[in-house]
């Protein structure tokens, strides 16, 4: 059957009516504007002061930072051109249908990013020896599957030693607009959208992989 027999869900409706997709004839765009560029925002897009918020490297570190948006900001400063796709693109059309954002075919955007490496930090606080993945932790917070939580996603530490991973704080020359992360965000090229954490607050080490929601249940 068609998305319109199944009938949507009020879930579906609240994330289709908050996010949007590509239009795809804005693929004739090289670098996608932001306003065109597809959005999934699980939850509240959180308000953040700049001028108040750090981003923390804790945990089991040798030396943990606390880092302004000022501080990132003066550390060498890449602009990568990266594709990001909803891992959930298509998911609309799959029978049976599951419940999130009812995405076709349009999650999808390429976007001219400027950050920091994220490789340097992660060697400055000091990787522990035991580590097997880095925690990304945002600042949005919802429920979802019954569960309270932030938006947390994790990375195997080789992908996250990856010179090419960015901590974003500019999209297309501007700064990050609140629904693309603003203040500051992840950027792992080669990984589907979810991984590419929004309003990044915090990033710990882990001796044991992440089994948290969006982990072993938002994107197996």
């Amino acid at each position: 059957g068609t998305v319109a027999d199944e009938g949507l869900t009020p879930d579906e409706l609240r994330l289709a009516a908050r996010n949007h997709g590509l239009p795809l004839e804005a693929l004739r765009y090289d670098i996608t504007p932001a306003g065109l560029h597809y959005l999934l925002t699980h939850y509240d897009i959180p308000a953040v002061d700049p001028a108040s918020w750090r981003l923390e490297i804790g945990g089991r570190v040798e030396r943990s930072l606390s880092l302004s948006l000022a501080e990132l900001r003066e550390r060498p400063a890449v602009t990568r051109a990266v594709t990001l796709e909803c891992a959930g693109n298509g998911r609309a059309l799959l029978e049976p249908r599951p419940v999130s954002q009812p995405w076709l075919n349009e999650a999808i955007g390429t976007a001219r990013w400027r950050g920091t490496a994220l490789r340097p930090l992660l060697e400055e606080a000091g990787v522990p020896d035991a580590t097997v993945e880095v925690l990304l932790t945002g600042l949005d917070r919802g429920v979802e599957g019954g569960e309270e939580q932030a938006f947390q996603r994790s990375l195997p530490l080789d992908e996250a030693l990856r010179d090419e991973v960015l901590l974003a704080y500019e999209m297309n020359g501007a700064p990050l607009l609140p629904q693309h992360g603003f203040p500051f965000r992840v950027i792992v090229p080669g990984w589907y959208g979810m991984t590419n954490v929004k309003w990044l607050g915090r990033i710990e080490f882990l001796e044991t992989p992440f089994a948290g929601y969006q982990n072993s249940q938002g994107y197996r």
